[in-house]
């Protein structure tokens, strides 16, 4: 598939102008996507069986102690747009509620969505098929950034090299994937919502209970015996971390063709993904980076990415530390900060004020150094710091008391920042715990940006207003800690752990794997 995608990627600019002999060179290429697409036909295995739903006896799963019920956790919810009938395939976490509702976590800046909207507005409901199973290219299509009006089924097929295969569907308008293993079919009524959650997710926190749209089940297809598919998220590193990055590495020729002022794009799945992205993009004039910069904060599911970092130099975007070192280096905070307040933000993003609300900002290091950094802390802080680790060149980790109003805290915050032990460091931010923050790139990247709204939560030396562009005086202090109200950590709860230590030998006889603290996962 990687190959594939490059050499589609690369066709603008191979096949123009276009020869009889360019075209002929790409016969194998044209071959294969002459396969893309899909072929529906009366049934398939997904048919074998036809039976009223009874979702209760299903093997959904319950992961985290404090989750609210039982969850489908790789299901993909195909809709269509009752206006113009593009098709859409996402992922959504599903709680079973009895044996024919359950409910639909569509969060913001999702497709299926966008025509339940649709829907709504026409006081019509939303015709839904949920799949469990079929080809593993599904999953990868069904969490793809695409553009809105991509259908996510053609990416599925072109990674399987053929065209997807579908069965008609009886109860409504939507095919069956022939080759999935249930699926359930039904629909969600205009306006009606119902409490969804906790679910343990995979920012590491919970994700709290609030209303969303409710899926009602009228007719399930499986095969003759079905095997259920399911993962399990949680603090980074899980399996959804190594898909994404997968997606990410499969998509990366395409990103240039869609937004040719990006060179190069990463998001950082141990932030969740759309906590931080960098990218390296041209700089031809002056800020033209943050032309690029609205590119990317304006297209489909990257309009979710809380923070972006942005370089003019062709820089390995996954060495996190590497990348901001060379930002630290240039970035002037007076102008080459920009924060934006009163946005949106991710549903599972608690930062922000309000559920689905919350900040932005974009940070540019251009061009060539304009200050060399420091490796070693030797300074004398004033109270109330109470540890101070060097995470990066640039970058400490300064360790503060926990958050109470936020008033007070941003006096405090103000006054670290303004400390003259720190003046020749660019970056501070601000934890709970500095050892931990600090210990890996990981727990580094998971601490700091899914805890703080660059709305609210970024203070500095001297902060002045030039006309209407607030302008920053390193040090930049980023505060980490956790706020009141935010959910609560992701932890094993004892009687899980002492079972898996228990079992472990049996979970892996031949030995070799290494058990390691159950309240960690692979943060540090």
């Amino acid at each position: 598939p990687e190959r594939i995608l490059a050499e589609v990627a690369r066709l603008p600019q191979e096949l123009v102008p276009p020869t009889l002999g360019k075209l002929w060179k790409k016969r194998a290429l044209f071959t294969r996507l002459a396969r893309v697409g899909a072929r529906e036909r009366d049934s398939g295995p997904v048919s074998a069986v036809s039976e009223a739903p009874r979702l209760t006896r299903l093997p959904a799963i319950r992961t985290w102690k404090r989750d609210g019920g039982r969850f489908f956790t790789l299901p993909l919810v195909s809709t269509r747009h009752p206006e113009t009938h593009v098709p859409n395939l996402g992922l959504y976490r599903v709680q079973v509620y009895d044996d024919a509702t359950t409910g639909l976590h569509m969060q913001i800046g999702k497709g299926g969505g966008f025509h339940l909207a649709a829907a709504e507005r026409a006081e019509r409901p939303l015709p839904v098929v949920i799949h469990l199973g079929g080809p593993p290219a599904l999953i990868l299509a069904a969490v793809a950034p695409l553009p809105e009006n991509v259908p996510e089924t053609l990416v599925a097929s072109l990674l399987l090299g053929e065209r997807l295969r579908l069965a008609r569907n009886a109860e409504n308008e939507l095919p069956l994937f022939a080759d999935a293993e249930l699926a359930l079919v039904g629909e969600v009524r205009a306006h009606e919502r119902r409490p969804e959650g906790p679910f343990g997710d995979h920012y590491g926190y919970y994700s709290e209970t609030h209303d969303y749209p409710v899926f009602r089940c009228q007719r399930v297809y499986r095969r003759e015996a079905p095997v259920i598919p399911a993962t399990v998220v949680g603090k980074p590193r899980q399996e959804d971390f190594f898909l994404g990055d997968y997606l990410q590495e499969l998509l990366a020729p395409l990103f240039p063709l869609a937004m040719p002022a990006v060179r190069a794009l990463w998001s950082y799945g141990e932030t969740g993904y759309h906590s931080l992205a960098a990218a390296v993009v041209h700089e031809r004039y002056k800020r033209e980076a943050m032309a690029a910069a609205f590119r990317i904060l304006g297209e489909g599911q990257l309009s979710l990415t809380k923070f972006l970092l942005a370089v003019d130099r062709p820089l390995d975007l996954r060495d996190f530390k590497a990348v901001l070192a060379h930002v630290l280096a240039r970035a002037d905070f007076r102008t080459d900060l920009f924060l934006f307040s009163n946005l949106s933000m991710d549903s599972l993003d608690y930062a922000g004020p309000r559920i689905n609300e919350g900040g932005k900002g974009v940070l540019l290091g251009l061009g060539e150094p304009i200050r060399a950094l420091l490796n070693e802390f030797t300074g004398a802080p004033r109270a109330p710091v109470r540890a101070v680790r060097v995470f990066a060149p640039g970058c400490l980790v300064v360790e503060g008391p926990p958050f109470t109003d936020e008033a007070a805290e941003r006096r405090l915050a103000s006054a670290i920042a303004a400390d003259p032990a720190f003046a020749a460091w660019p970056l501070l931010v601000l934890t709970d715990d500095a050892a931990r923050a600090a210990k890996s790139v990981i727990n580094f990247l998971w601490t700091t940006f899914t805890r703080f709204d660059p709305g609210r939560d970024i203070h500095a030396a001297k902060i002045e207003l030039l006309h209407s562009h607030a302008s920053f005086t390193a040090p930049l202090l980023i505060d980490a800690r956790k706020k009141p109200g935010y959910p609560e950590e992701l932890l094993c709860d004892p009687d899980t752990a002492r079972t898996v230590e228990r079992r472990w030998q049996e979970y892996f006889p031949a030995g070799g794997v290494e058990m390691g603290p159950s309240d960690r996962a692979h943060l540090d």
